[in-house]
Formats: C-alpha cells, sequence, structure tokens
C-alpha cells in the first residue's frame, strides 16, 4: 500500500481540520494511516477476508457519520481509541447479522464471537506495536514533503538511535543540522496528524 498524496497547501491543517471539512485526500489519509490497525482488531475477533474489507468500510463510514462527535475533553482521550470503540460496535453488528445467517452448524461460534467482542479492553486500542505502525505509516505520509539528506538524518537518528555525531559525520554536517532535521520532520508530522495519533 503506498502512502496518498496529499495537498501541499494544505501543510498548516492538521488532517482532523481537513476531514471536518470533508477533503477527500484526507480521508484517504486516514484510511492508509488506520485501516491497517481496524483489519488487524478485526482480526483478532476471526474476522478476515471479504468480511474484514466490509468491517473496515462500515468502521469508515461509521466514522464518517460520527466524527462531528469526536472529542478529547478528559485526560486518556484519543482518536485511536474513538475508533477503538466504533469498531468494537460495528463488529458487534457484524457477529449478530452472522449470528442470524443460516449456519451449517449450530450458531455457538457467532455467540462466542460476540461476548469476545463486547469484552474487548480498551487498553487493547494502545498497544505499543500498533503506534509504532501508526508513527510508521505517519511518517510514510510527509516522507516526500523533505530533502532525500534531511530524511535521511532524521531516520538515522530517530529509527535506527545512531547519535547526532555519528549520523552528521556520515553525512558531512553539523550535529546540529541533524537535530534539527528531527525537530522539522517531527513538527511537520503533528503539524499534518495532530490529535489523530495520539
Amino acid at each position: 500500500m503506498t502512502a496518498p498524496a496529499g495537498h501541499p497547501g494544505d501543510t498548516s491543517m492538521t488532517l482532523l481540520v481537513r476531514l471536518r471539512r470533508d477533503d477527500q485526500a484526507a480521508w484517504a489519509r486516514l484510511v492508509y494511516l488506520y485501516g491497517p490497525l481496524v483489519r488487524y482488531w478485526a482480526a483478532r475477533r476471526g474476522v478476515t477476508g471479504a468480511d474484514a474489507d466490509d468491517v473496515t468500510q462500515d468502521v469508515f463510514r461509521a466514522v464518517a457519520g460520527g466524527l462531528a462527535g469526536f472529542r478529547r475533553d478528559r485526560p486518556g482521550d484519543s482518536f485511536r481509541g474513538w475508533l477503538h470503540g466504533v469498531t468494537r460496535n460495528v463488529l458487534l453488528r457484524h457477529a449478530t447479522a452472522a449470528g442470524r445467517r443460516p449456519q451449517a452448524v449450530g450458531g455457538s461460534e457467532a455467540f462466542l464471537e460476540l461476548h469476545a467482542v463486547a469484552e474487548t479492553p480498551a487498553e487493547d486500542a494502545g498497544t505499543t506495536t500498533e503506534v509504532d505502525a501508526l508513527y510508521r505509516r505517519g511518517l510514510e505520509l510527509v516522507r516526500g514533503e523533505f530533502e532525500p539528506r534531511t530524511w535521511r538524518a532524521f531516520w538515522e537518528y530517530v529509527v535506527d538511535g545512531r547519535t547526532p555525531a555519528d549520523v552528521a559525520a556520515d553525512l558531512g554536517v553539523s550535529a546540529a543540522t541533524v537535530r534539527q532535521a528531527k525537530s522539522r520532520v517531527l513538527r511537520r508530522l503533528r503539524e499534518e496528524l495532530g490529535d489523530l495519533i495520539e
């Protein structure tokens, strides 16, 4: 999956603001960023293949309809947590519908699936691996906005964990330039994603 292109003139608006303005490029970016996470949550509940595609589509349809209601009023509120709740509700509806379909063997599997979804703890919405994956996809969204040397300085310092001095020596720049590259990329990531990745 490749990162969808954004509108260069929209860099001062967060993705959330653009979503609320019904910007189609922003919706493509949101699906790129969070689609794999929704599919992961669905797979954890045994929903895969075409059913996972349907659930993912239903989740983003529900997000589009309910985005105006997303708020960060309390400490710990996050878009990811809100999305997890939306996904859980869609999965409940999916499991209920699956339970109504004629089954060759019993209906207990759908019943168990329904209860497993209902008991999903809220913490599932924020595991370190999921957050890391969101950041990586977010970084892919903004990567094209930076010169290759700036991006390499950022990546080697932040992601690869090298010291600014070592990265600077390899790139023929100062350590301050490496730290500045980190700052510029992270600032742009915050501008783009705002509340959506925290």
